[in-house]
This record gives structure tokens, C-alpha cells and sequence, in this order.
């Protein structure tokens, strides 16, 4: 047996620096790692059918409904994709926040990898509403207009905000009544039921999501997310559409191992709860320095603000974090399960600091 006791990698970064750009900037959480380690070694059939993969099944019912199943994929991008292609046909749309990640972030991936046609409705907060879902949701029969079949929320939003479980609630029931489905993307679910102290299904299955993509990297996973499928009649051919979307890992153990250490007890809910109240922190401290305008409520693990460009400009000379706004000069700091308190109350001394020069 090869000896593996040393290595020829190199660490090539100071682990000391700290971020608020995002939380997927943080490393991998030391339970997740050491679950890593645990499913290591052996030999375990690939692409699903693994041990772990099968004990998932479980762990996803036990939060989400016995008739959960879920589906780990390699990336958020990808469980939007694949999840969408499930509840789409061909000639179908789905109606999202301007704003929405699906619509900004994902380099036009459903449009392009999945021919999906994206409605999308200007919102004030990230937060649709039935009546703004309404802005889109019409020519049904009309062979001209792609036909709207399902709606997409973001969960907490990317503005930070959080939907209560009767706006969600609502949400469902106006798609349903129009014959849309909805799906959930939750990259940062376990942060909104965090922040609203409910249980995950609370606000996914209990208020009649359809399929859910379940974010794990922005809460201290090394790799992976999971399509979860809420309401079998709802979708189709999910299997063949992850493997046809480049989202069927063969060596699939690693990924559904992890998702056991974050949801097999509370892993999920101690990250989640400490990034949010390091943000709640953060904003507590900046508040009350002199130019800072704290322009968005603090709900999640961001904390949105109006800075001086000048400012912004030499503070991120000391911290990573994203301009957000060109146009106004709000700026996104974002908390991760590792944000420690020193690192927010050295963040807002620097912030302190740099208004004191203004």
C-alpha cells in the first residue's frame, strides 16, 4: 500500500485572512471533513449507488416528508437547471424576481443549457408576491406566448430577505389555482428557517412547494447541493435530466456524506443560525457610524449598505466584499458559518476608520 502520510501540496493562502464577500469564500466546516474522511477508503458503487447515497433518502424524508426524495448534484447552477427541466415542457416559462439567481448569476444556463424561458417581474425586496406573479402569469392558450407553468423563489432572498411561511403559503396556492408549479431555490433555506425558527419543511412541503434545490455549499460543504423532489407528480425524468445536465457525480458517496453530517442532527441549523446572527451583529455595529446607511432589513447572514465610493474603494483594499450596487453605492457583506465576532467587530472598526477620513 502507498504510504499517504505525507503530501507534496503546498498551502498557498494565510488562513488568517478573513472575508465578507460571501459565504461561499469559508472553508469546509471540521464535521463536514471529518464525514468526508469517514466514507473514505474502500470500494463503494459509483453514481448512487452507494450506501450513503441510500441512508440520504432517509435523512431527506425525516426533514422534508416521506415523499421526499433527493438527488445531489455537484453545484446550485446545476440543481436550478435540472430541477426546472423537471417541472418545464418544452414550451413552458418560469416566472422569477428580476433579481432572482437563475436570472443574474447562472450565465444564462437555463436559457442556454435547458432552453427555459425565464418571466421575470422587478421586485423591491427580492420577494414575489401573488400579485406580482400575476404581472406574468397569462396567455395561457396562446401558441405565441411560451406559457407560464411554474414560478421560482429564492429562499432567503438575494436582497437578504426571508419569506414567512404564509407568503410562501399564498405564493403555492396562486400558482396551483393557475396550474403552475413552484420550486424553491434554497441555497440559503437553512438561513431563512434559521432566521424564522421553524423546522425546514415548514416552509417548503408544509405550504406546498413542489421541488426544492437544497443549497449546502454556502453552509460549510466542500461540494454539492440537492435537488429535492417534494411532489413526485409534479416532475418528470429527473434522473436522466441530471445526467444529460453534467450533475450525476459518479463518486457520489463524498457528496451525500456530507449532507449527512449537515442534516443528520443540527449541524445545519448551528451554522445557519451563527451566520445570521453575526450579520445581525455587524449590522448592530455599523448602524450607528456616521454616513453608513444600513438600506435593507437584516434577515439572513447579509447586511446591505450605502457607503461613500471613495470609501468602499480603500476598504476593500483591507476586506473582500462586493460593490452591489454601482449605480447607489450599496454594498453586500455577507456571514458564513466560521464568521467569528472579532472578525465582524474588526470589519466595522475598519469601516469606522475609513468614514473617520471621509
Amino acid at each position: 500500500m502507498a504510504d499517504t502520510a505525507g503530501t507534496d501540496a503546498v498551502r498557498r493562502h494565510d488562513p488568517a485572512v478573513r472575508g465578507f464577500a460571501s459565504d461561499n469564500h469559508a472553508g469546509i466546516h471540521p464535521e463536514v471533513l471529518a464525514a468526508l474522511t469517514l466514507a473514505n477508503g474502500g470500494h463503494q458503487i459509483a453514481y448512487g449507488g452507494d450506501e450513503y447515497t441510500a441512508h440520504l433518502q432517509e435523512i431527506f424524508a425525516g426533514h422534508f416528508g416521506e415523499r421526499a426524495t433527493a438527488y445531489p448534484v455537484f453545484n446550485g447552477s446545476g440543481a436550478n437547471v435540472v430541477a426546472l427541466q423537471a417541472l418545464l415542457p418544452r414550451w413552458g416559462t418560469v416566472i422569477a424576481a428580476e433579481s432572482a439567481h437563475i436570472n443574474v448569476d447562472e450565465c444564462g444556463a437555463p436559457e442556454k443549457l435547458a432552453g427555459i424561458k425565464i418571466h421575470t417581474v422587478a421586485t423591491l425586496d427580492g420577494k414575489l408576491t401573488p400579485e406580482l406573479i400575476d404581472r406574468q402569469a397569462y396567455g395561457w392558450g396562446d401558441e405565441h406566448r411560451a406559457q407560464p407553468s411554474a414560478v421560482s423563489v429564492t429562499q432567503s432572498t438575494e436582497s437578504g430577505t426571508v419569506y414567512t411561511a404564509d407568503e410562501l403559503r399564498a405564493i403555492c396556492e396562486h400558482a396551483h389555482e393557475r396550474d403552475m408549479l413552484v420550486h424553491v431555490d434554497g441555497a440559503r433555506l437553512a438561513n431563512a428557517a434559521a432566521s424564522l425558527g421553524v423546522p425546514l419543511r415548514a416552509i417548503t412541503t408544509d405550504v406546498g412547494v413542489d421541488v426544492l434545490s437544497f443549497g449546502g455549499t454556502k453552509n460549510g460543504l466542500l461540494l454539492g447541493e440537492c435537488v429535492v423532489v417534494l411532489e413526485p407528480e409534479a416532475v418528470r425524468d429527473i434522473r436522466y435530466l441530471r445526467k444529460m445536465s453534467l450533475q450525476l457525480a459518479s463518486k457520489m458517496r463524498f457528496v451525500s456524506v456530507q449532507f449527512e453530517a449537515l442534516l443528520g442532527g443540527d449541524l445545519w441549523l448551528r451554522s445557519a443560525a451563527h451566520a445570521n446572527a453575526m450579520a445581525e451583529r455587524l449590522a448592530a455595529a455599523v448602524d450607528g457610524i456616521d454616513g453608513v446607511r444600513i438600506v435593507r432589513p437584516v434577515q439572513a447572514n447579509a447586511v446591505f449598505a450605502i457607503l461613500p465610493r471613495e470609501v468602499t474603494e480603500r476598504l476593500q483594499k483591507r476586506y473582500r466584499f462586493y460593490l452591489w450596487d454601482e449605480r447607489t453605492g450599496e454594498v453586500r457583506w455577507m456571514c458564513a458559518f466560521d464568521t467569528t465576532p472579532d472578525d465582524v467587530d474588526n470589519l466595522a472598526e475598519a469601516i469606522a476608520d475609513e468614514m473617520s477620513r471621509v
